[in-house]
């Protein structure tokens, strides 16, 4: 599969924000988990949480559920950092009594903001917020026993369980695959998870393709939004040649100027270039941990 690093990297320095470029820089085997550290610490706020854009199409600085997702992400890719738990504190104190998470919280300014974050009821939790959140979080305990060990962790995997063995019909594509992603993680520690994920199967097409209600025209998630790594359970979702196909789609997504897209609409100038920087990380993780790179 043929992909131009070089060019993805003079694409990074032209048009991704810090935090991304820094993530890009491990991908490239420059291991400074300390300047990734310090480049997501910019988006921290000091009740723990995390705001100020780090979720590209939420642009307020409040802490929100929506930014703890992006920080794990970046503290799975680093390794342990005291930070990750005082997130979970932050998440504890913000979680609803059942241990769900709200889809967002209040927004004083709403300007770059995408609607579906500003209209959310903060008094609601959903298994979309809920998974997104807990699903990267079990996976940065894999290496990390304070994230591990956190009442936050247990309480929101909880909530997931109860609401996966609950679904009567197939959830938003969205919140599916957060759930399937949620469920994947916590394999590593709960014997559980093995028929919730048996449960959301149901609901995920052999070909991996699953259109976003109410997203862009054509927007649609994919088997590799479901299962992007080898050798974790999800990936028996799929047929070896439904990924070997949409791994060679994303390789042939880079585009002329050597980044990748998104499929889906930014509310701001700075989220469309800010959600190319993350794409493009993405994909040469996916890539890469795929063994194609």
């Amino acid at each position: 599969m043929a992909v131009n690093l070089s060019a993805a990297a003079s694409f990074m320095a032209t048009h991704a924000r810090l935090l991304d470029r820094r993530r890009f820089e491990l991908l490239s085997g420059e291991p400074n988990a300390d300047a990734v550290l310090a480049a997501v610490d910019g988006y921290r706020n000091p009740d723990g949480g995390y705001g100020w854009g780090l979720e590209p199409d939420l642009r307020a600085p409040e802490s929100q559920p929506g930014g703890a997702l992006h920080a794990f992400e970046v503290f799975e890719e680093t390794g342990p950092t005291p930070h990750a738990a005082l997130l979970c504190d932050w998440l504890a104190s913000v979680s609803t009594p059942d241990g769900g998470l709200p889809f967002a919280l209040p927004v004083a300014d709403p300007a770059g903001c995408a609607p579906f974050w500003v209209q959310a009821d903060p008094a609601v939790a959903t298994l979309q917020s809920t998974a997104f959140a807990t699903g990267v979080a079990l996976r940065v305990a894999r290496t990390d026993q304070a994230v591990r060990e956190h009442p936050w962790l247990a309480a929101a995997t909880e909530y997931c369980f109860r609401e996966i063995r609950a679904l009567t019909e197939a959830p938003h594509a969205i919140a599916l695959s957060f759930a399937v992603g949620a469920v994947d993680a916590a394999h590593d520690f709960h014997a559980e998870a093995a028929p919730l994920l048996d449960r959301l199967a149901a609901y995920v097409s052999p070909d991996g393709l699953v259109p976003v209600a109410g997203g862009s025209d054509g927007e649609t998630l994919r088997a590799l939004d479901f299962a992007p790594l080898p050798d974790r359970p999800a990936r028996a979702l799929f047929k070896d040649a439904v990924i070997d196909a949409e791994l060679q789609r994303l390789a042939d997504g880079q585009q002329d100027d050597g980044g990748w897209r998104v499929d889906y609409a930014s509310y701001s100038p700075a989220a469309e270039l800010e959600w190319r920087g993350y794409a493009t990380v993405r994909a040469v993780s996916i890539l890469q941990r795929n063994g194609v790179l």
